[in-house]
């Protein structure tokens, strides 16, 4: 299955950065690569948990929560004829810091297409995400 995973060191604890990740209401202020956010539901990130994402470049998509463990990690997917894309967000101790973990992975029949015609584009927004959560997570772990 295509994908990639990229992992940065946040100097904040995880509990800050988790709160940072989760709140994808504040996504678009927060991360340039997210134009829009609606919730379709309420509440906290829980398995079922629907949110659409409008971002540069790529189609509107409906992400579902797939799996949470609360505090450390969440999936959601999302999918379209002929593929589904996962994404995973994983937060770790890492001594006195965090370890942020993103990772996105394509399955379906239109896979390999779709990832030779995505992955520098997708691998540009993972790497921008990641450092966007670092930066508000260290600019108010003080």
């Amino acid at each position: 299955m295509p994908g990639l995973e990229h992992a940065v060191t946040i100097a904040a604890p995880p509990a800050r950065v988790w709160e940072v990740l989760v709140d994808v209401g504040r996504w678009p202020e927060r991360i340039p690569t997210v134009d829009a956010v609606e919730r379709l539901d309420e509440g906290p990130l829980v398995v079922g948990s629907r949110t659409r994402l409008r971002q540069p470049r790529l189609p509107e998509a409906v992400w579902t929560v797939t799996e949470v463990d609360e505090g450390r990690s969440f999936a959601w997917e999302s999918r379209s004829p002929g593929a589904a894309i996962s994404a995973g967000h994983l937060v770790e101790p890492h001594g006195d810091a965090t370890r942020l973990t993103l990772s996105v992975a394509i399955s379906g029949p239109i896979a390999p297409v779709g990832w030779l015609m995505t992955k520098g584009l997708t691998r540009r927004y993972v790497e921008t995400e990641a450092a966007s959560i670092k930066r508000v997570a260290e600019d108010s772990a003080g």
